[in-house]
């Protein structure tokens, strides 16, 4: 089974394309300790307060910077996180945006994969087919790759939106991801913008080949989910392998809404954002 065969099973199975970012502050956890404790607790309890409730959730992002930033205890937390994911069975994306000369990027594929056990993982594509192309490879193994092509932050602007040769740099992007990609190979494709959503995933379906999409941007960074969806459902894509992300919107949601139940307040906004969302299958 490919990853994008995956991802589809996964929809099936509890009818949600919400991904949960987990993306840690330790300032913001209500634990004392050092950050290998107070991470693993506080994304230990939210998983178990999902399984409890039966809330519809299949996949989880895990950002590697916000673990990296806190050294190795980070680092073990970011190992702890994944295994307890995958005990909840989650899909695991690996948010580490790597990409590098072609043996680089062929050590850091190895490292998401086979160190922290990923099933998938974001990718930087400004390097070209030498460096996208060793964590591809991986896609025949059943394990998914995510190409950035248009991102939610507002510097996107600065690089991505430039024409050449009569295209914006996204749409070059895009035709490179069809052009280099396999089953499994997906895109990271902003909330925040729409308008370009709807273009990139209209031009994904008219290539004929299914390119699953990472959608950032909902919640914090001011994305709308039900805009996401109108932009997915007027190009005719194929919403079961889309994966709409929410990281602090979720995992911080007790403290917008000002309760102690931090993994109560998770789950509410989970709830939230499938209902926003709308998809039942």
């Amino acid at each position: 089974m490919n990853y994008t065969q995956l991802l589809r099973e996964k929809t099936q199975e509890r009818m949600s394309i919400v991904c949960m970012g987990m993306d840690p502050v330790v300032e913001k956890i209500p634990f004392k300790g050092d950050a290998e404790k107070a991470i693993s607790i506080f994304y230990a309890m939210i998983l178990e307060a999902v399984k409890g409730e039966d809330v519809a959730l299949n996949t989880v992002k895990p950002n590697y910077a916000f673990y990296a930033q806190y050294g190795f205890p980070g680092l073990r937390a970011l190992k702890k996180v994944i295994e307890l994911s995958k005990k909840h069975d989650m899909l695991v994306i690996l948010d580490a945006k790597r990409g590098d000369i072609g043996s680089t990027s062929a050590a850091y594929a190895k490292e998401a994969f086979d160190f922290w056990g990923a099933d998938a993982v974001t990718v930087a594509p400004y390097m070209g087919s030498d460096s996208v192309g060793p964590f591809i490879e991986w896609c025949d193994k059943g394990k998914g790759v995510y190409i950035l092509n248009r991102t939610s932050n507002k510097g996107a602007l600065d690089v991505q939106n430039e024409m050449v040769a009569g295209k914006p740099v996204y749409m070059k992007v895009a035709e490179r991801i069809v052009a280099w990609g396999k089953p499994g190979t997906g895109a990271v494709v902003g909330a925040t913008y729409p308008k370009e959503l709807e273009e990139i995933s209209s031009f994904y379906v008219k290539s004929g080949k299914k390119i699953p999409l990472l959608i950032p941007g909902v919640g914090a960074q001011g994305g709308s989910a039900g805009d996401v969806m109108k932009a997915l459902k007027a190009s005719g894509n194929d919403l079961t392998i889309q994966r709409i992300n929410s990281s602090s919107g979720i995992s911080f949601a007790y403290l917008e809404e000002k309760r102690e139940d931090y993994a109560g307040a998770a789950v509410k906004a989970i709830q939230k954002l499938n209902k926003e969302i709308g998809y039942l299958g």
